[in-house]
């Protein structure tokens, strides 16, 4: 994606400061007409178009960080937003957090309704519907204005910005490579659809493992589920297949489904049928029996994004656009009675 011009590139270009060219390109009467006629002919030619909204913002600080999350539902965002307040707090700064439900329309309103001065940056998880459209406007809209945005777990290489994630494709090889190395030879997948980003690096580490092991990968197997309140009757189906000894689930929720979908039709967890999933939240702990995870290690991947913000907003203002860090926080297989 080709990245669009800022207002520190102009200022740059120029050998102006960035208040220069954000007064000039309000028209303000501080800066000499030559100055701003420079200024806005520079800006009109590469297609600059301020947001006054935006541009607002560069001269007064609100301490508060903008949190945009897909869902409320899965205990790993919420364990994300402990990690963020935690450094946040730490640094003088509040947090107001915003479901986009997963859709693309919400995502996008609840950037606006931020952005008219109640927050300094965001941290944000995409929702399924934006990684559906491949539309990420609203948000080169604002880091081009020069408000940063740290996305994590959720995220896209078409925006330039800091990042922090998981190894999704090698933490899902390695849990199913320990489900092979229990002696489990059919293994099926209980997955998101391919658009989330997540879900297709986890299948991918699904299926590495499996064809690095000689097992022969069956996409009958694979089940990608993007309704959660009818997944029980998909999973049904899938376990019709009696010869499935195992089962590697994205999400807990998922996973807690099988096990109660096994029950149901005489199934043994763990001796018929080993289950791992992913995030190690609540439920997995208290579920019976008790859930083999991978740790996403949600809090670490808040302070991780919460520091990196701050960083941003605290730096001097001559600091490199292009400086932007991906982070990649470690994650754990926590053994349970799910697969012993």
């Amino acid at each position: 994606m080709k990245r669009k011009i800022t207002l520190k590139q102009i200022a740059k270009e120029l050998d102006v400061s960035i208040s220069t060219v954000s007064k000039s390109l309000r028209n303000s009467l501080e800066i000499g007409e030559e100055t701003r006629l420079k200024v806005q002919a520079f800006a009109k030619f590469y297609h600059y178009k301020p947001n006054n909204i935006a541009l607002s913002l560069k001269n007064r600080k609100t301490k508060t960080i903008g949190i945009i999350i897909p869902e409320i539902v899965h205990h790993f965002f919420s364990t994300v937003i402990n990690g963020i307040e935690q450094v946040a707090n730490e640094n003088g700064y509040s947090v107001i957090i915003c479901l986009s439900d997963d859709s693309f329309d919400k995502e996008v309103l609840n950037m606006e309704m931020l952005a008219n001065g109640s927050i300094d940056g965001f941290i944000m998880s995409l929702s399924k519907e934006t990684q559906f459209r491949g539309d990420f406007h609203h948000i080169t809209e604002v880091i081009n204005q020069g408000m940063p945005v740290v996305m994590f777990d959720r995220v896209t290489n078409e925006i330039l910005c800091d990042k922090v994630i998981i190894d999704d494709k090698y933490a899902a090889y390695e849990a199913v490579q320990s489900l092979i190395d229990k002696g489990r030879k059919k293994i099926a997948l209980v997955t998101t659809v391919d658009y989330v980003s997540v879900g297709k690096l986890r299948t991918d580490g699904y299926t590495k493992a499996l064809l690095d092991n000689g097992i022969p990968f069956n996409e009958n197997l694979i089940i990608k589920i993007e309704d959660i309140d009818t997944c029980e009757i998909t999973i049904g189906k899938l376990l019709e297949d009696k010869a499935i000894d195992a089962v590697f689930a994205v999400n807990e929720l998922f996973a807690v489904t099988i096990i109660k979908t096994a029950n149901k039709i005489g199934l043994n967890v763990p001796n018929d049928l080993a289950v791992i999933a992913f995030t190690d939240g609540i439920i997995s702990k208290y579920s019976t029996p008790t859930i083999t995870t991978v740790s996403q290690s949600g809090i670490k991947m808040g302070n991780k994004a919460a520091k990196m913000l701050i960083e941003r907003l605290e730096s001097e203002e001559d600091e490199e656009d292009e400086n932007y860090k991906t982070e990649v926080i470690e994650t754990h297989l926590i053994e349970r009675e799910s697969t012993n």
